[in-house]
């Protein structure tokens, strides 16, 4: 019987244990992610009720909430699936809760690779300029390796921290992402949201407005700073896509709507970058001109929960030394 027993225990053991693994990792879910999306627009609701079905996921394991208790584990890795394969061009969003598979994703499904994971996924230039703005190598060197060197020699803390920058750096980036694809009038009203949640705006009942419309001198956005609008501010918000620099034209026109509206002060916002004849004009103009590119546009709505909100917030407590030297 004792022999039995032991046997039965250790039955439990290995199924308690492979009962951990059964939920896949994001990286593992790529693929599927992929090939769910090969017949066109689908939603992510329905990807993460298939792919539970053609994991034959429990409910328990379709019910297992991240410790925030506001998403579930599996819906979460798909989305981080999903949200990989679009900083590669392998799938595009198409509107809120759907997206399709584009052309790279057909060609890289042609080929019926057996796996697809983040390795796999540096051969596509779109994924290399996404871990390059990450700031993170695009080499070939082998990550899973990299990897482990990393866990090894980090503290605890260490690597919790970097986990937050890597989530914060993919937020940046879908942000940017979901603020290109909308309609140009979203970018219009975010900088002004923005620029109201850091401070700007006076006692006034109406602080930041929108214009960019005819008889507005192709500014977008004033931002009053006082509560009588004596002072204000004017705004451009231009949507460009990535790769496309805002050049030196762009910011002499701003320049000459400032000159329309007699004010000296103007910020000029952009989803791209700046290129450097555009910086050099900024500061010939005698103006005070500010310009904030995509990269530290996306940092400042994170910053200031603008398009995003907080899912969960960890404390990280350390021992009190003052305390115990008292006694």
């Amino acid at each position: 019987m004792g022999i039995i027993c032991v046997a039965n225990n250790q039955s439990s053991k290995i199924k308690k244990k492979s009962k951990l693994i059964m939920i896949p990792d994001y990286q593992t879910l790529m693929l599927p992610v992929l090939k769910s999306s090969a017949n066109g627009e689908i939603s992510t609701s329905e990807v993460i009720d298939d792919l539970a079905e053609e994991y034959s996921l429990t409910q328990e394991e379709r019910e297992e909430l991240l410790p925030s208790g506001r998403q579930t584990t599996f819906s979460n890795r798909v989305h981080w699936a999903k949200g990989y394969l679009k900083q590669a061009n392998l799938v595009q969003y198409t509107k809120r809760g759907y997206f399709t598979i584009t052309e790279d994703g057909r060609r890289v499904l042609a080929n019926a690779p057996q796996k697809i994971d983040n390795k796999f996924l540096e051969q596509f230039e779109a994924f290399q300029e996404f871990k390059s703005r990450r700031g993170t190598r695009t080499d070939n060197s082998n990550e899973i390796e990299k990897s482990n060197v990393i866990e090894a020699s980090s503290t605890p803390d260490e690597l919790l921290r970097s986990s937050h920058q890597t989530i914060t750096d993919t937020l940046a980036d879908e942000l940017l992402s979901r603020i290109r694809e909308a309609k140009p009038i979203l970018f219009e009203h975010v900088v002004v949201q923005l620029l109201l949640a850091m401070g700007y705006g006076g006692a006034s009942d109406n602080p930041g407005r929108l214009l960019g419309k005819s008889g507005d001198d192709g500014v977008d956005g004033v931002i009053d700073q006082d509560a009588l609008g004596v002072d204000q501010i004017y705004v451009q918000a231009k949507r460009y896509g990535e790769g496309n620099s805002v050049g030196s034209g762009a910011i002499r026109d701003f320049s000459g709507a400032l000159d329309m509206k007699k004010t000296q002060k103007g910020i000029f916002f952009t989803t791209s970058t700046f290129s450097t004849s555009a910086h050099n004009t900024a500061k010939a103009m005698g103006k005070k001109i500010v310009l904030i590119d995509g990269q530290r546009l996306s940092r400042l709505l994170i910053k200031y929960n603008i398009g995003c909100e907080d899912e969960q917030i960890l404390h990280i407590k350390k021992i009190d030394e003052e305390f115990f030297d008292t006694f």
